[in-house]
């Protein structure tokens, strides 16, 4: 059986550790005479453009590849104006095996960025990554925008602050959901599209009018399917099919439980067995559904990030078919559920991912001087929106960017050939949303911002805040660590293996006995420990933010 992606990078860990356990006991006993930390206590803060400031940086994502510095404008502004030079390494779509490389060899880079979790706790437990609470007062923004309470949530056990988070946000955010496409509808007469049921009677007459389009595509089976368990009740957010638990009570319960999730598989069970549901969901690539978007061969899409690919694929195809387009629609729903309930999309205040300087880096405090200066007010405004003469001159009271006519009248595609946000790694997603909302209400006629309009009508109204389910899995060094990794990996996991199979399933008989069977495979591997362990934390986060809320109304 293949191990959980997770536990391939704890095995390396653990191999690692073992033959630099004294190094590690090392650098936490003499973290303070580090010479590579002295530089937070000296009265003179970094000043940009005096010292040249190069470090390495890598992006612990098979999909992400980042640009070559200095080639967008942005990030050249940053080499010619502050004097920094980045080193970008590449994961060359093999994040798991590149980081392991780095372990195995000693050579880590200055600087990642990478999800929350075990990565980085292992990282801290060996001593090699450096705590950032000496940075905080003497370069305020992270601390000033993103709040001490969510600096907070992301200490580690020893205390200490380690990670600087990514589109952090006080308001909705996300680009989950459900789209369209425009042409095909039009041409079969714009029909209902609300309820589950019209879903399914537009899939059959889509099916019967254009052979060789797929009726209903999920970018990636393991993620997007979780959208359509949302539909089929009030108030189930998709975090709950991809924690693989929901509230009950005070109580969290297995997924498998969960009448809603139940029916989500149902549904999604028969409209494969039809052919309304692509027929290679579970083996295409993603650049092949790009390929089928981009051509319009897909008619009703659901994705985790619509918002980005849905206008990507709107601009691609109208450069080849002027009639040609897709638009984000309001999340469907099973008869019955209050379509204002129906939340396709979440968010969580702490952002999506974090960046930590390593204890390889010449100079922490210059990167952390420039995280911080990007995630303030102008640097948000050059990294986001492209340095100032180019697509702005001059800002607002508020501090927002003033469009010039070279943003009026340059096509969104050729702003995003510029690949500006492959170096914006400190959002502060409050700032950016507020900004290209502001743009775009004052300039609604001049601007095609696809994605600021589908998230401004759909994606944000249908955000569901889920801030308090964070950071209670068990960790993953732990035995039910391990059991959760088994039954709830969105790729490897039992309950993802057994997805696969409701598919291929001949009838709805067929579907409800898979799921029985995932109940005592799940009950019979101990998921119940994991469950417990979940709903301390989970109620110990409610009770923070319970005290959190009170506090901020009194």
């Amino acid at each position: 059986m293949r191990l959980p992606r997770y536990l391939m990078v704890l095995a390396v860990f653990a191999v690692w550790l073992a033959g630099c356990e004294n190094h590690s006991q090392d650098s936490e006993r003499t973290e303070g005479d580090n010479p590579i930390h002295r530089s937070a206590d000296a009265d003179e803060p970094f000043r940009f453009g005096e010292t040249p400031l190069q470090f390495s940086y890598y992006i612990h994502y098979d999909f992400w590849q980042t640009p070559e510095w200095g080639a967008s404008p942005n990030s050249k502004w940053v080499q010619d104006n502050l004097n920094i030079t980045v080193n970008p390494i590449r994961s060359g779509g093999i994040a798991e095996q590149t980081l392991t490389n780095m372990l195995a060899t000693n050579q880590l880079p200055d600087a990642i960025m990478l999800d929350q979790g075990l990565i980085v706790e292992r990282l801290r437990k060996a001593g090699l990554l450096v705590p950032l609470d000496p940075y905080l007062d003497k370069y305020p923004n992270l601390k000033r925008l993103a709040g001490e309470d969510t600096l907070n949530r992301l200490r580690s056990g020893d205390g200490k602050l380690y990670q600087f988070p990514n589109w952090y946000t006080k308001t909705p955010r996300g680009n989950s959901g459900w789209m369209i496409n425009t042409k095909i509808y039009q041409e079969l007469g714009s029909p209902p599209l609300e309820t589950y049921q019209d879903l399914y009677t537009y899939l059959e007459l889509v099916r019967s009018q254009y052979a060789d389009v797929v009726p209903l595509s999920f970018g990636r089976i393991t993620t997007d399917l979780d959208i359509l368990f949302a539909g089929f009740g009030e108030d189930m957010p998709i975090s709950y099919a991809r924690m693989k638990a929901y509230p009950d009570g005070d109580q969290l319960k297995s997924i498998l439980e969960n009448e809603a999730w139940v029916e989500s598989m149902l549904f999604a069970s028969k409209l494969f067995r039809e052919n309304l549901l692509d027929q290679e969901v579970l083996t295409q690539t993603s650049y092949q559904v790009k390929e089928k978007l981009n051509t319009g061969k897909i008619a009703v899409f659901a994705s985790i990030n619509a918002a980005n690919e849905g206008r990507e694929a709107h601009h691609a195809w109208r450069s080849i078919d002027p009639q040609g387009g897709y638009e984000m629609i309001w999340p469907l729903h099973k008869e019955g559920v209050d379509k204002n309930k129906v939340f396709s999309n979440d968010y969580n205040t702490l952002g999506w991912n974090v960046n930590v300087i390593t204890t390889n880096a010449d100079n922490p405090e210059g990167i952390f001087a420039y995280l911080d200066w990007m995630t303030g007010e102008e640097g948000q405004r050059i990294m986001f929106f492209g340095p100032p003469g180019l697509y702005w001159d001059e800002v607002d009271e508020e501090g927002y960017p003033i469009p010039n006519e070279t943003w009026l009248n340059t096509p969104r595609s050729v702003i995003d050939a510029q690949n500006m946000e492959g170096y914006v790694w400190a959002v502060n997603s409050t700032y950016v949303d507020q900004a290209r909302v502001k743009v775009l209400t004052q300039h609604a006629e001049q601007l095609d911002d696809w994605t600021t309009l589908a998230q401004m009508n759909i994606v944000w109204p249908t955000s569901r805040d889920v801030t308090e389910y964070l950071n209670i899995d068990p960790p993953l060094e732990s035995d039910i660590g391990v059991i959760t990794e088994q039954v709830t990996d969105y790729e490897s996991g039992i309950i993802a293996q057994y997805i696969k199979q409701i598919l291929f399933a001949k009838n709805d008989q067929e579907v409800l006995r898979l799921i029985e069977q995932a109940k005592r495979e799940t009950e019979q591997l101990g998921y119940e420990r994991v469950l417990e362990y979940r709903t301390q934390k989970w109620q110990h986060n409610l009770m923070r933010l319970n005290r959190q809320n009170l506090t901020s109304t009194d």
